[in-house]
C-alpha cells in the first residue's frame, strides 16, 4: 500500500491537504461568478467550477469541516471511503463512496452547502483516489475546519463521530 501511495503522490503532483490526506487542484474555470450575483455568505467573485483529485489512506482521515458550496465526490480507484454527513439541522447520515454499486456504493456524491462532512478509509492498510467537484468554484475563504467541542456543543447526539473525525 504505502509504495501505491507514494507512487500515486508522485505521478499526480499531489500535495498534503489541511484536513487531511493528499490533494492537487486539477481544474479552475476561467470564467467568474460576480460577488454581487452571488449574495451572501460570498464575498468575492468566484469561479464557475473547481476540481481536485483528493488522496485518503487509512492513516488518516478527512475531518469534519463544510463549505458554502455543493461539493460532488467521484471515485476513482483503492477501496471505499465512508462519508459522514451532519446537515445544518443535525441530522446524520453516511454513504460508501466506491464502484460497488451492487453492495450499496456509490460512485458518486452530492454533499450539500453548509452541511459538515469528514471522510474515512475503514479498511486498514488501504487508500482511496477520488475527485471532488465544487460550484461555484472552491475557495479558502469559505471553508470551516469544525472544532470538536462546538461541534459537540452543536450536535450532542453525534458526539461519537465528532469525536473520532476531528482534531482539535
Amino acid at each position: 500500500m504505502k509504495e501505491d501511495i507514494e507512487r500515486l503522490v508522485q505521478k499526480l503532483g499531489l500535495v498534503p491537504h489541511p484536513e487531511g490526506g493528499y490533494f492537487k487542484e486539477t481544474y479552475r474555470s476561467i470564467g467568474a461568478i460576480p460577488t454581487e450575483v452571488l449574495g451572501k455568505p460570498f464575498q468575492g467573485n468566484r469561479n464557475f467550477c473547481t476540481a481536485i483529485y483528493f488522496l485518503l489512506t487509512s492513516d488518516s482521515f478527512s475531518a469534519f469541516h463544510k463549505i458554502e458550496q455543493d461539493e460532488i465526490w467521484h471515485f476513482y480507484c483503492g477501496t471505499p471511503i465512508t462519508l459522514h454527513q451532519i446537515s445544518p439541522e443535525g441530522d446524520y447520515s453516511k454513504q460508501l463512496i466506491g464502484s460497488n454499486i451492487l453492495t450499496g456504493e456509490t460512485p458518486q456524491l452530492v454533499v450539500p452547502a453548509r452541511s459538515w462532512f469528514a471522510a474515512a478509509v475503514d479498511e486498514k492498510d488501504r487508500y482511496a483516489l477520488v475527485g471532488c467537484t465544487v460550484a461555484p468554484g472552491f475557495d479558502f475563504a469559505d471553508f470551516t475546519l469544525g472544532e470538536r467541542n462546538t461541534l459537540v456543543q452543536q450536535f450532542p447526539k453525534h458526539q461519537e463521530i465528532i469525536t473520532r473525525l476531528t482534531r482539535t
